[in-house]
């Protein structure tokens, strides 16, 4: 199976490189299943309905998302309908939406996309270890009947991402990192055979700050009075992102490989 990860959606310029690169993309990889974190894709916070049928249509098959996931109300009756818009499961019970999602792709595959939220510098959710039990196999996918199992760590700390990389090896094709929105150098396969790449990057413009007006940005870090209002940065977005294979029977991972096209970026094709 191939399929792709694309990292934080960020504003519109985020939306852009993805709708104008992706449906190219998943024809040249051949992708049986797209799946992109959504959660800063309205204006840097939060989803609306109309940015996910502008995602879907261009080719994601599933939105995961983050701590910004209810920043627009308008999505939570959305969520309540449609399964392929996830949040991290360890938020509470009861929180509108749902943590994971078995998805059924058009080429007759089956994958698990896991959504789960770090806690260090985070919010004190509940344990997302218990998640992780709860919902991944206790062996190889394959030998559960998945194709794939992908989990996003939607965390901020290296550290907490690692150690859910090898919490998870063995059992997920994959394990990579959002919210911090650089792309990092550390995409390799695990001992267990699990994919792993501490933070995807971000669909967004690099001329910013993680995406956001950078003359704001600076502005309120170095303590500025009145703070103002973070926007998205203009310019031309980086479509940043995590390409996996994986092994027909155990369903672990057989090659992984970052991509990154257009804007300032060095470009990567996973091939």
């Amino acid at each position: 199976m191939k399929f792709l990860f694309l990292g934080d959606v960020v504003g519109k310029p985020g939306r852009d490189v993805v709708t104008g690169n992706l449906p190219r993309i998943r024809e040249q990889l051949n992708l049986d299943c797209v799946i992109a974190n959504g959660e800063n894709a309205a204006h840097g916070f939060g989803l609306t309905e109309k940015i996910c049928k502008e995602l879907f249509e261009a080719g994601v098959d599933v939105i995961t998302t983050g701590n910004h996931v209810y920043d627009k109300a308008e999505i939570i009756p959305v969520m309540e309908q449609d399964d392929r818009i996830i949040r991290p499961d360890n938020y509470p019970a009861g929180s509108p939406g749902k943590g994971s999602i078995l998805y059924d792709t058009p080429s007759g595959h089956r994958i698990l996309v896991v959504n789960i939220m770090g806690r260090l510098f985070m919010e004190p959710l509940d344990n997302p270890y218990e998640s992780l039990d709860r919902l991944l196999p206790d062996g190889a996918p394959g030998d559960s009947g998945f194709d794939a199992v992908l989990v996003d760590v939607h965390a901020e700390a290296t550290s907490e991402k690692y150690g859910f990389g090898h919490y998870c090896d063995g059992r997920a094709s994959l394990v990579v990192g959002t919210h911090t929105h650089v792309p990092t150098a550390d995409a390799h396969i695990l001992a267990g055979g699990t994919a792993y790449q501490t933070d995807a990057g971000m669909c967004g413009t690099y001329d910013s700050v993680i995406g956001m007006n950078k003359e704001d940005a600076v502005a309120r870090m170095s303590g500025r009075i009145p703070k103002p209002r973070l926007s998205v940065a203009e310019g031309e977005g980086t479509l940043c992102g995590v390409y996996v294979e994986t092994d027909a029977r155990s369903g672990l991972a057989t090659h992984v490989a970052p991509i990154r096209v257009g804007g300032p970026l060095r470009a990567a094709w996973p091939l």
